[in-house]
């Protein structure tokens, strides 16, 4: 094949809010970690450079798709974040992925805090490559600076190359994590509490168990 890279951007203003609050509840959330983390495993393994171009909201699963990508292009006021820990769960892709990329202070903080950034801040702590106000182009003359010139069969070997032991740590965490999501998380009250919370639009109470 000669493909030579990937962009994956979105229509309309805004990359993606993520799975729904209701996907999250204890009948829906294993099909829906299935299927997301199918993706993002697809993703971290793709042979070809995969450029995202990110701008609007990139909240929850969205981020975590983003970030299974190899190169994050973004605009600069894009909001970018884990809520998870708001509802009262966490967010088990990006509890592999963000480490990887930022190191596991940074990580911690987000996955943690569930608070947004900006992109430009996301730049800076090295989740984005490049901040752009229209990051859709900046992919794609990515791609024609650095990719295009280069071998195509030559560039997936690269790419495994770099990729190979990351890939291997994120494909074992993982299955780990979404163990300890579902059989763990999701047995507490607090984590059922803090969903139905937010779909019914009132504050969550806390038990702490």
């Amino acid at each position: 094949s000669q493909l030579g890279a990937v962009v994956l951007d979105a229509e309309g203003p805004h990359f993606s809010f993520g799975a729904s609050v209701e996907e999250h509840l204890p009948g829906q959330c294993a099909d829906m970690l299935a299927a997301l983390h199918g993706l993002v495993l697809r993703m971290i393994q793709f042979p070809v450079p995969l450029l995202v171009a990110v701008r609007g909201q990139c909240l929850g699963g969205g981020l975590e798709v983003a970030l299974a990508g190899h190169l994050i292009f973004v605009s600069p006021d894009a909001t970018l974040g884990q809520p998870e820990m708001k509802l009262g769960v966490f967010a088990p892709a990006a509890s592999c992925l963000l480490p990887e990329l930022i190191g596991h202070v940074r990580s911690f903080d987000l996955l943690v805090s569930g608070r947004t950034i900006i992109g430009a801040e996301a730049a800076t702590m090295g989740i984005a490559h490049e901040v752009a106000t229209d990051p859709e182009h900046a992919a794609l003359a990515y791609f024609e600076e650095h990719l295009k010139p280069k071998s195509a069969s030559s560039l997936r070997y690269a790419v495994k190359a770099a990729r190979f032991d990351y890939i291997a740590r994120v494909k074992d965490k993982i299955r780990v994590v979404e163990r300890l999501y579902l059989d763990e998380l999701m047995a507490t009250h607090d984590a059922v509490t803090g969903l139905e919370a937010f779909i019914a639009k009132r504050s969550p109470q806390w038990q702490h168990r």
